[in-house]
């Protein structure tokens, strides 16, 4: 008897642990579970929430549905408030799977705010306010996001409202969701209502751009190739792991209230295109798919490491990873940037927009002892076609706001030379949950007094040139249950027209970004000038161009030795001078639309050359 009693004693000792380890993540994942049910709603409620854009006088609005009964309408209408009048202005029809309603108003008057209310059924009524376009403000203001995981370590939820709370604060003329949206790899469309619930009282009210990335069409990584089938969900093969009509119902949730695609042409299996152009406040906007033609890895780059996309390997070399005949964008999207820099209609500042930044931008991954000397899940690979994409980028003048990285960054990027490109912010995760670190194991070059070492001009683990601002390194400290300690937050973007100069700013969670108490993260705010994003230096000038009869003209400067743009800008006032990379002979085009002016046959003239060019647009 007693020996029995021990023994059953000492089980219960070594057992004990186990069962309630066992017991906890059963909890948790019920827990999970639970935050995933999609609720049961009285008729009178099955409208969820709504995310619009406006540009070039088309309203695109997408309603997001909870699911209907098979006796319910299948058709959703829109109607706006004028006058003191509602009227019907677009009916939709409900598309399963998914439950969505996209509705397209074509001459839409972008000079008034207006009320709007999507209805479905006798009794379903959502509300919100298509705002007009505030291009006479002089600075406008974007909130950015990514990583919005609902999952804290112990389950449960991550609450949202400090966030909202502070977007009634900011009142933003945009919001932006870089992806990662839904992390559930299964059930994007439970993940996704939950979304709307917790920001659908910011969103209603203010255009938005939403773009899915990896968790949110059920990849942990991914390389799309263009669109063929990926047979491992851990994406490195290289396409869609997804059925099509799994990533095409996270498509349309996400993207299809946004502008008409560059060129809606399908890829392959005949997944659809979102990358696209959005013109608001007088800022430019390019949306552009990073991954979706991206190369995957596996059987592409020898393994030298313990993933197909992890580096790990202390004697590789950079080189030999910038594979022959990869791919980042694609040429479909090249053409578009080209096509959209070119374009400065309705615009005097310009932004790309993408789920991830040009380099590599963390070296520690998970866990602090976890280093990795490459990622080739981010788009400092391939690096031919990295600065393919800057190269187009910079001739607009353009800088890049993303996310992804779960380590928000502001970094200046260079092709050739340190800072010839564009600056790009990684704005911070929602809820940062996998955790990254910026530590180099050399100094950064150049820095400034005061900077930290790990600051400055570096090589990325692709041998990309990069120089680090400022990063919002998490806390040291293992505990990492406190968002704040996680570096957590989100991304502000302001664009002052008059000044023509960008502002990033970062800050934490679960602070009122309105007390000046508040402080952002360390390096934060930061401007810079929009000249300073084609920082290249330049190897002559052309005359400096002095304009009548026009205040701030776009100019374009082409290379007549091969007839490329180099790039278009539209000017700050009336005079400008030019400057060139090469001397040469160079063509000018100034104005505006009907009032363009086309100048051949100017001059390239030395660093110190006096030089002036009078045009007349009158």
């Amino acid at each position: 008897m007693f020996a029995a009693a021990c023994a059953a004693l000492l089980a219960g000792l070594f057992l004990a642990p186990v069962h309630t380890a066992y017991a906890q993540k059963k909890k948790k994942a019920k827990s999970r579970a639970a935050l995933l049910e999609i609720p049961k709603v009285t008729k009178d409620q099955v409208i969820c929430f709504a995310l619009y854009t406006v540009n070039d006088n088309v309203l695109k609005l997408t309603a997001q549905l909870y699911p209907l009964d098979d006796s319910d309408p299948r058709t959703a209408r829109l109607e706006v408030k004028r006058d003191g009048r509602w009227s019907e202005v677009a009916t939709a029809e409900v598309i399963t799977p998914g439950w969505t309603a996209p509705f397209r108003v074509e001459d839409w008057d972008m000079t008034q705010e207006v009320p709007y209310r999507v209805r479905h059924g006798k009794s379903a009524v959502y509300e919100g306010i298509v705002r007009r376009n505030p291009i006479d403000k002089d600075e406008i203001v974007v909130a950015a996001f990514t990583g919005n995981s609902i999952y804290p370590g112990h389950g449960g939820d991550i609450p949202k409202s400090d966030i909202v709370e502070n977007l009634k604060r900011l009142k933003p003329d945009l919001l932006f969701f870089s992806g990662d949206q839904v992390y559930d790899h299964n059930r994007h469309y439970a993940y996704w209502l939950k979304f709307g619930r917790d920001f659908g009282e910011a969103i209603r009210n203010t255009p938005t751009i939403t773009i899915p990335d990896d968790h949110d069409v059920g990849m942990a990584n991914i390389w799309g190739a263009g669109g063929k089938q990926s047979f491992m969900g851990s994406g490195p093969d290289g396409g869609y792991f997804k059925p099509v009509e799994y990533v095409e119902e996270v498509q349309r949730a996400q993207t299809s209230h946004l502008p008409d695609p560059y060129d809606p042409t399908p890829i392959l299996r005949g997944i659809s295109v979102y990358y696209t152009a959005l013109t608001w406040g007088g800022i430019s906007f390019a949306v552009i798919e990073d991954r979706k033609w991206k190369t995957g890895p596996l059987g592409v780059v020898p393994k030298m490491g313990p993933r197909p996309d992890h580096v790990t390997d202390p004697n590789y070399d950079p080189k030999l990873l910038d594979v022959p005949g990869t791919v980042l964008l694609g040429k479909r999207q090249l053409k578009f940037l080209r096509a959209w820099g070119a374009d400065w209609k309705d615009a005097e500042m310009k932004a790309v927009l993408s789920q991830t930044i040009f380099c590599g931008g963390a070296h520690l991954s998970g866990k602090r002892d976890n280093r990795i000397l490459a990622d080739l899940d981010s788009n400092g690979w391939p690096q031919a076609g990295r600065n393919r994409a800057l190269a187009e980028i910079r001739k607009a003048f353009a800088v890049h706001i993303a996310g992804d990285q779960h380590l928000a960054t502001i970094m200046h990027h260079g092709i050739d030379d340190f800072n010839d490109a564009m600056y790009s912010f990684c704005v911070p995760s929602i809820a940062n949950l996998y955790l990254r670190w910026w530590a180099p194991l050399e100094p950064g070059g150049n820095r400034l007094p005061g900077m930290a070492e790990y600051l400055g001009e570096h090589h990325d683990g692709f041998h990309n040139k990069v120089t680090v601002w400022a990063v919002a390194n998490p806390s040291p400290e293992k505990n990492h249950d406190a968002l704040t300690t996680r570096a957590a937050g989100f991304g502000v973007v302001r664009f002052n027209k008059p000044d023509r100069t960008i502002t990033f700013e970062c800050w934490p969670r679960n602070v009122d970004i309105t007390d000046p108490a508040a402080k952002q993260y360390p390096g934060w705010p930061k401007t810079v000038g929009q000249l300073e994003n084609y920082g290249r230096k330049a190897a002559a000038y052309l005359p400096t161009i002095q304009v009548k009869g026009m205040e701030d003209p776009t100019v374009q400067v082409i290379d007549e030795a091969d007839g490329q743009i180099v790039y278009t800008l539209r000017i700050n006032g009336n005079e400008f001078r030019p400057k060139v990379f090469h001397k040469g002979t160079y063509t000018l085009r100034v104005g505006e639309h009907a009032k363009m002016q086309k100048i051949r046959g100017v001059k390239s003239l030395e660093l110190d050359q006096p030089g002036e060019l009078k045009i007349d647009l009158r």
